[in-house]
């Protein structure tokens, strides 16, 4: 993995989770019926940050919950002979709710959309946002983001690389190359 630029340290990656915490608050004005769903896994540790900003700022808990998308996934179901799911844990109802879904990275759509229809096996929410840290572009999907950290144009062989204390030892936003599997004489 070749890092082409440092989009944020961890002084700008604390500042973009602020940013995406006020952003929430302008858009729904109380967090009285706000929930936050982390989509696993970068998205969990980064629903715990925001979680944690809103009580400080707010003085408000915020129900937090983490949800597993893999068995919803149309493009690893395809590619796993037995994809293994994680634990998806929300342990409140979402009837009713705004829920905010959160992750790292927009690419495709993907994984969104696998949340929302791992969403829909929970429950019935009055409204579903989308929170992510990064849009990146290249969607396959209609979707887009309620609230986005930071957007950045990206080329096909280049990803985003979202790192987090809690499993890499250190906050970073990085735009990195990837190895192109696709040249001409390559396997």
């Amino acid at each position: 993995m070749k890092i082409i630029e440092t989009i944020a340290d961890e002084l700008g990656f604390a500042r973009t989770i602020s940013r995406l915490a006020h952003e929430i608050l302008e858009r729904n004005k109380t967090l009285e019926n706000v929930v936050l769903i982390g989509i696993r896994t970068r998205g969990e540790y980064i629903a715990r940050r925001l979680a944690a900003y809103l009580e400080e700022v707010e003085d408000v808990t915020v129900p937090l919950g983490v949800l597993d998308v893999t068995m919803y996934r149309d493009d690893v179901r395809g590619h796993l002979k037995q994809p293994l799911p994680h634990t998806t844990e929300i342990s409140f109802d979402i009837d009713g709710k705004t829920v905010i879904l959160v992750d790292d990275v927009l690419y495709t759509g993907r994984t969104a959309r696998a949340a929302l229809d791992a969403l829909a096996d929970l429950g019935r929410p009055a409204c579903v946002q989308l929170a992510i840290l990064v849009d990146r572009g290249h969607r396959q999907l209609p979707i887009r983001a309620d609230f986005t950290g930071k957007s950045v144009t990206t080329l096909e062989h280049e990803e985003i690389c979202v790192l987090v204390k809690e499993i890499d030892e250190r906050d970073a936003i990085l735009l990195v190359e990837t190895p192109d599997h696709q040249q001409p004489g390559k396997d």
